[in-house]
């Protein structure tokens, strides 16, 4: 693995010594200062190099947010046939000229010098020659410290370890605390920043949902896993997502997504300023709605006193009611005999003739 990524080594330190040869004009060579302005430098040479990956992220991410509904459709049509679900899918981002892989290209491409750059403070602190990092300047790496931290050191270091470098375990644990809470947040708010202004919310899809769970998953690996980085590649991370957050902000108001809250919000401000043509039909469409609206008359709020003076008052019984009621009047009339009317007299027994 050292063999593959030497290479790498060799560009990292080469971009390391260079800044730090410069920011060595200002600040004292052996400040940690001097060597960690050196690593955000580098982080800003690797991201200017990956922008134009970026562009094809934001791309990729927006074809594969427009096609969700025709993959679930494919994914229902053959779900019990996993290998031709698998060739429609193919098929449609042929046809679509889709790369599922281009959102993760900028983070794929960025792991190598972040193991590069790992693998350099690694050498610094056990005080090991790496690429083009001689052993003065190893030493020197080694003792720069950021608010009382050496950039090669732990949370999880040990005292004595801590200790050989003229610091004290508490300063290394309290900086990496703040670095790596800054880092999640980061990390957070950039996602949430994607979730609630530059995503459609006129297509209900999955890929919302995974969004939605990275925002929270993210966050959490950074905190665990952070413990484990040197402060130095904490420094890096955080510079590459402070990065991240004003690139996304700079596309949301340049570029936002269609049918996103940011793509709404720019549409009313570029309306505003009178640089948005709109088609004629939909501008008369509008001020239709907006004269019906106007023009609708609300039917006024009756007093409580009033309504329920309605309400105990009994209801009048229509022409139709009247009408049923008199016949079924009618009706009992003939059922039932009349008193004045003569009753005829029972006939006479057989023993009332004898």
């Amino acid at each position: 693995m050292n063999s593959i990524l030497t290479p790498l080594y060799i560009a990292v330190s080469w971009i390391i010594v260079q800044f730090h040869k410069l920011y060595s004009l200002v600040f004292d060579e052996d400040s940690g200062w001097a060597w960690g302005l050196s690593i955000v430098s580098l982080v800003i040479v690797v991201r200017i190099g990956l922008i134009p990956l970026f562009f094809k992220q934001i791309k990729a991410t927006r074809n594969m947010q427009a096609l969700q509904p025709r993959m679930k459709a494919i994914q229902e049509r053959y779900k019990s046939d996993r290998q031709r679900q698998s060739e429609e899918m193919m098929k449609l981002y042929k046809e679509t000229g889709t790369n599922p892989l281009s959102s993760c290209l900028p983070i794929l491409l960025q792991a190598p010098f972040f193991i590069a750059l790992f693998q350099v403070l690694n050498h610094i602190a056990s005080n090991r020659t790496v690429g083009v990092l001689s052993q003065a300047e190893v030493e020197s790496a080694r003792a720069a410290s950021i608010f009382g931290a050496p950039i090669a050191t732990r949370f999880m270091d040990s005292a004595e370890k801590v200790a050989e470098l003229s610091a004290s375990l508490t300063d290394v644990r309290v900086v990496t605390v703040i670095m790596i809470v800054l880092m999640s947040l980061s990390q957070f708010y950039t996602q949430r920043q994607l979730m609630t202004k530059n995503v459609d919310l006129t297509v209900k899809t999955p890929f919302m949902n995974q969004q939605k769970m990275l925002m929270y998953i993210f966050p959490i690996m950074f905190a665990v896993f952070g413990i484990n980085f040197p402060v130095g590649v904490l420094i890096y991370w955080l510079t590459t997502n402070v990065w991240t957050l004003g690139q996304q902000m700079y596309v949301i108001q340049r570029n936002p997504t269609p049918g996103s809250i940011a793509f709404q919000q720019r549409q009313e401000k570029l309306r505003e300023k009178g640089k948005l043509k709109e088609d004629p039909a939909e501008v008369e469409t509008k001020k239709a709605v907006e004269a019906a609206r106007a023009n609708r008359v609300q039917p006024k709020k009756q007093p409580k006193s009033k309504r329920q003076a309605q309400g105990a008052q009994p209801k009048k019984a229509g022409p139709h009611q009247n009408g049923s009621a008199q016949g079924q009047q009618g009706r009992q009339k003939k059922q039932r005999p009349d008193a004045t009317a003569p009753q005829d007299k029972p006939k006479p027994s057989e023993k009332t003739k004898k």
